[in-house]
């Protein structure tokens, strides 16, 4: 049987559980950084997934393997991909991370963004 899905899903009306340190990559340099993730939406087949992530500074290894949207409600981190130069985000910025995107990522400034993720 096919799910339908709601032609519209408003996030205010989402009761979504945070989670805490649910991100997967490895955190480097000794650091600790510490996150919250509030998934207020997912798609019946679990590509697309949207909500709000927080993360006290930090360093962490990325290797992405989905497509992400993110949107910096505020703070300050450095994202420097393999074999590019850092690049500085903070507050106001909006941007995307491809699939298959390799480097680091140090939260400077306590960060909270809202993302979208596509698989």
């Amino acid at each position: 049987m096919h799910q339908m899905t709601e032609p519209i899903t408003l996030f205010r009306e989402s009761h979504p559980q945070p989670k805490l340190n649910a991100t997967p990559w490895k955190r480097i340099d000794g650091t600790n950084p510490q996150t919250t993730t509030v998934a207020t939406y997912q798609s019946p087949d679990g590509r697309k997934t949207a909500g709000m992530w927080t993360c006290t500074p930090g360093k962490w290894q990325i290797d992405y393997d989905r497509w992400e949207y993110c949107h910096f409600l505020e703070g300050y981190s450095i994202i420097t991909p393999d074999g590019n130069k850092p690049i500085h985000v903070k507050e106001g910025d909006i941007f995307t991370i491809e699939p298959g995107t390799k480097g680091t990522w140090e939260v400077i400034e306590t960060v909270r963004k809202y993302f979208i993720f596509v698989s």
